[in-house]
């Protein structure tokens, strides 16, 4: 199967977030910003909250995040 096979559709994944890395508990094509809810395709995901478990689209959202809820949960 492929992007352009018509029975294709996005299936968000679910993931437990580790320190540079992250396990896939459930297998999906994306996941969805915590903050945005902009969703990040699975190869795509560089930032993410270990604390917390959640994902961020991108470094800006990431600091975003950082400066509203500082370090831990």
């Amino acid at each position: 199967m492929n992007l352009f096979d018509k029975a294709f559709a996005p299936v968000e994944a679910q993931i437990r977030y580790l320190d540079g890395d992250y396990v896939v508990l459930k297998p999906g094509t994306f996941v969805r910003c915590a903050i945005t809810g902009k969703p990040i395709p699975i190869d795509e995901l560089f930032y993410w909250s270990v604390d917390r478990q959640e994902p961020y689209a991108d470094a800006v959202v990431a600091n975003e995040a950082f400066e509203r809820f500082g370090l831990g949960a």
